[in-house]
């Protein structure tokens, strides 16, 4: 492997070394400047990175939302100047120069990692190691169900990933990596970069593992290569385009290519280089050229292939514009994000028909009953489970499982894979065209939190199905109670935390998820049965306001002022109106606040909220199996709260519920002794 950079020329007439060199001095005299950052990996990379993006990639920097480009994925998002030196060069709008000198500044789209929605061309938010090329390998599934759906003449692209040996390392990559190569996503490709080199020093001090042959387990393609070769790197990427699986092409690159001191070495990761060593490396490269400035030669090779994707781009509306009316329809409807107006209609027939009927129901099974009505409405709903099929009920009758070589199925089977479930899931709803929701059991929403918590910065509408949500899954025990989750869950920014007390409930937030397109949700649901709630019909969506009065206080047959106000979730709905009905009769009059969605109630505004919860003289009681945590901030200073003290226990249900004092009498006892 050679030491220094590589020199031979490409098409275009300026040499190889001189468009890999921009990138290298761009990422040096960032850091520099900012003081701060991970010049090592762009210099590393820089080869293998002009390669993909001169000879390969089909893009077009003046419209970088065109639905048939590649996808390219930093999952290395600490070597960020790499991407922006890129987007830079090849004539992304949102990134010039002074982009450039800005990076890591507050207010800069040059952030420390590179964020989705920050600047055009980033196709996701990454840093956190692992979930770049997990959240790929959803974008790569995309594909090609999409592919299945819409044919060849829309939907025939590639998605490739520079990810680092820490991307490797993180357990998320091997799930995602195992799902890959089992469903032969053949329009994947890794480009790694195996410099040997992490945090701490050397990976051998933490790692000894045969890399290549993992991947080769997996069911990949793996080629190793020189990663400063760009002949090697080219025919590599060439023969990976050829293959039936996913590829991961070993490219073997000095860290800090060109520092005197300081490259193949941990101290040039993650630090600036400093003024010596970039003077240095500029002499390795035979870069004579002051900091930020990069000639116009060079400038504009890089910008002409930057222009080269405008042909393809225009080839592909051509495509679109001849396809048959409804297939072209079709796919502008799914591009576009919009659930159809039509969902709307069959969620309020279902609700009045589950009025009428009034079932007692799960609301696990709730939530099947609602995605049997809706799912043909809303093609671009893709489901799955992680091994948990019949608990979760996310399976629809008729639908078809998604399997190798069968992209056209819309249910996939994740494994038991929670960590690349949630990832892929973000990918599939970053690539467009599809609605991604998928289930598992509630307490192993610690295993999809990474993922959630980065769908959730980067504003993506993805549905998480967690059933089992409480002590009322019984017999498991406390290993599978998720008593903190929704503490855990409703602390995530931009994330709706659904706990539907009904099938009513859940009917509407289901509605309000899909209609969601900024945000993901998780839904929480019961094993256990419980009764219809909401027997009056209404069309609005009630569950919208995030906490509605569900049955009001009384005297003698009128609305009276509360005196009592019980506030509950989910399961523990049915025992507050239970409690109610026992203190209306001992003549206390008492309101009860169904609350699904904490986050949208705290979008409706102080003077709503006053309105449902009552004034400070009030006594509040809050009912949530879970812990209290977050609970004071609705049941003020009088407030009481029945719920967990800590761990569960293991047994039947109802003894549970009986044990931990989560009942109509605890509940009224709560209530007596605040009056």
């Amino acid at each position: 492997m050679s030491s220094q950079p590589a020199t031979g020329d490409v098409v275009g007439g300026v040499p190889h070394k001189d468009l890999a060199t921009a990138i290298r001095v761009l990422a040096m005299d960032a850091v520099e400047a900012a003081k701060s950052g991970h010049p090592g990996m762009p210099m590393g990379m820089a080869d293998v990175a002009t390669v993909l993006f001169t000879q390969f990639l089909k893009f077009d920097p003046k419209r970088p939302d065109w639905a048939d480009r590649d996808r390219f994925v930093l999952s290395a998002g600490h070597g960020s100047m790499l991407i922006y030196a890129l987007l830079y060069l090849t004539g992304y709008e949102d990134i010039d120069l002074e982009q450039i000198k800005k990076f890591r500044q507050l207010g800069a789209r040059t952030a420390g990692h590179p964020e989705y929605g920050m600047a055009r061309g980033i196709e996701m938010t990454t840093g956190p190691l692992g979930q770049g090329i997990a959240t790929a390998v959803g974008m790569a599934l995309a594909e090609r169900h999409l592919n299945a759906r819409f044919g060849d003449t829309l939907v025939d692209h590639h998605t490739y990933v520079i990810a680092g040996d820490g991307c490797l390392q993180e357990g998320v990559s091997h799930e995602a990596a195992s799902l890959a190569g089992h469903l032969g996503l053949d329009r994947l490709i890794v480009l790694w970069d195996d410099n040997s080199i992490s945090i701490d020093g050397p990976t051998n001090l933490s790692l000894s593992e045969d890399v290549k042959a993992r991947f080769v387990a997996y069911g990949w393609d793996v080629q190793a290569v020189d990663g400063h070769d760009p002949a090697a790197v080219a025919a590599a990427i060439a023969q990976a385009k050829t293959t039936s699986t996913p590829s991961l092409i070993a490219c073997r690159t000095t860290i800090g290519l060109g520092a005197p001191t300081k490259a193949g070495k941990n101290s040039s990761h993650g630090s600036p280089l400093g003024a010596a060593e970039i003077a240095g490396a500029r002499a390795a490269y035979g870069w004579e050229h002051g900091p930020f400035e990069i000639p116009a030669p060079i400038l504009d090779a890089w910008r002409q292939y930057g222009a080269r994707g405008a042909a393809a781009a225009g080839a592909w509306d051509q495509r679109l514009a001849a396809a048959d009316n409804s297939l072209g329809a079709a796919f502008k409807a799914a591009q576009s994000g919009d659930a159809p107006a039509e969902l709307d209609t069959v969620i309020a027939a279902f609700k009045r028909a589950t009025s009428e009927a009034r079932p007692s129901v799960a609301t696990r099974q709730a939530s099947g009953n609602v995605l049997d009505a809706i799912f043909d409405v809303v093609p671009e709903l893709i489901s799955g489970s992680a091994d948990l099929t019949g608990s979760n009920n996310t399976r629809t009758k008729g639908v078809v499982s998604l399997q190798r070589d069968k992209y056209e199925g819309r249910y996939i089977h994740y494994g038991v894979r929670e960590h690349a479930m949630a990832a892929a899931m973000n990918g599939m709803a970053l690539h467009g065209g599809l609605i991604p929701l998928s289930g598992t059991f509630l307490c192993f929403a610690d295993y999809s939190r990474p993922a959630i918590r980065l769908g959730a910065l980067m504003r993506q509408r993805v549905v998480h199905v967690m059933t089992h949500d409480s002590i009322g899954l019984g017999e498991d025990g406390p290993t599978h109670q998720p008593v903190e989750h929704m503490a855990a869950l409703r602390a995530i920014p931009n994330l709706l935390v659904f706990r539907p007390a009904d099938q009513v409930e859940t009917a509407e937030c289901w509605q309000l998820a899909l209609r969601s397109k900024t945000r993901p949700s998780v839904l929480a649901l019961t094993r256990q049965n419980l009764a219809t709630l909401r027997v009056e019909h209404t069309d609005e969506n009630l569950a919208a306001k995030g906490a509605y009065v569900l049955r009001e206080a009384e005297a003698k047959g009128e609305t009276v002022a509360a005196k009592v106000v019980l506030l509950a979730t989910g399961s523990e709905v049915e025992i507050a109106v239970q409690a109610r009905d026992v203190l209306q009769a001992e003549g206390v009059p008492t309101r009860v606040v169904s609350m699904p969605s904490w986050e949208l109630f705290v979008e409706q505004g102080e003077a709503y909220q006053a309105q449902v919860l009552g004034g400070d003289d009030v006594v509040r009681v809050g009912v949530e199996a879970m812990v209290r945590m977050g609970w004071d901030r609705w049941i003020g200073p009088k407030g009481g709260f029945v719920g967990m003290p800590g761990f569960g226990e293991s047994g039947p249900y109802k003894e549970l519920y009986q044990h931990f004092g989560i009942t109509v009498d605890g509940v009224v006892a709560a209530a007596k002794a605040r009056l």
